[in-house]
């Protein structure tokens, strides 16, 4: 026998076996991803849904990178909106000699004074808007977009639903929370605290 034809005989018996082992016997596959395409071609979804966790919450679809997705609406919720009903001019105008600033109650913790201060993010000409780092007009309700100019993978990872917190649950509609409904975007940081349930005895030792 020659070794052409026993070339053959090695390339015929490597094909057959890939067509003829890639399903050994039933709900049996040679990988993963074999197992998930043949057991989902009869997938319709589940008949879950959170639509009873959201009533009462109005939101509002967004798509990002692909995600179509809800998100709380936020401005009829922010108590100083809209700022043009005390913003009636631009902001150079309104500034008064004293240097006294109307929103006293606000402190800046988010970045160093050189990174950033408050016309970083709000456009002392659109009040009723915030700003890109690039001067683009920014809605409140998408103010997410304004968060991912630094925060890239955060923003990333909330797209695709591992970064945040969740409204109702994991069934559809997905329904999620945004930067600032979790984070103070002027002191994003979280203060330490005690969980809500925690060992009074550990307390106790500690004293």
């Amino acid at each position: 026998m020659n070794n052409y034809i026993i070339h053959r005989i090695v390339c015929i018996s490597f094909i057959s076996l890939l067509f003829f082992s890639c399903k050994h016997g039933e709900g049996e596959y040679h990988g993963v991803t074999d197992k998930i395409k043949a057991e989902s071609e009869n997938y319709h979804g589940v008949s879950l849904s959170s639509e009873a966790y959201l009533e009462g919450i109005e939101t509002i679809e967004i798509t990002e990178g692909g995600h179509t997705f809800l998100i709380p609406e936020r401005k009829r919720h922010i108590k100083s909106y809209a700022c043009t009903e005390c913003h009636s001019k631009p902001l150079s105008q309104l500034q008064s000699k004293d240097g006294k600033k109307a929103h006293w109650d606000i402190k800046l913790h988010h970045a160093n004074e050189n990174t950033m201060n408050c016309a970083t993010c709000h456009d002392g000409n659109d009040m009723d808007n915030l700003k890109s780092l690039t001067g683009n007009s920014i809605d409140f309700n998408n103010s997410y977009n304004l968060c991912n100019q630094c925060h890239t993978k955060q923003f990333e990872d909330w797209k695709g639903g591992a970064h945040g917190k969740r409204i109702g649950g994991w069934a559809p509609p997905r329904a999620s929370m945004t930067c600032v409904n979790c984070h103070n975007p002027h002191k994003p940081h979280f203060e330490k605290r005690w969980p809500a349930r925690f060992n009074t005895q550990k307390i106790k030792e500690r004293e």
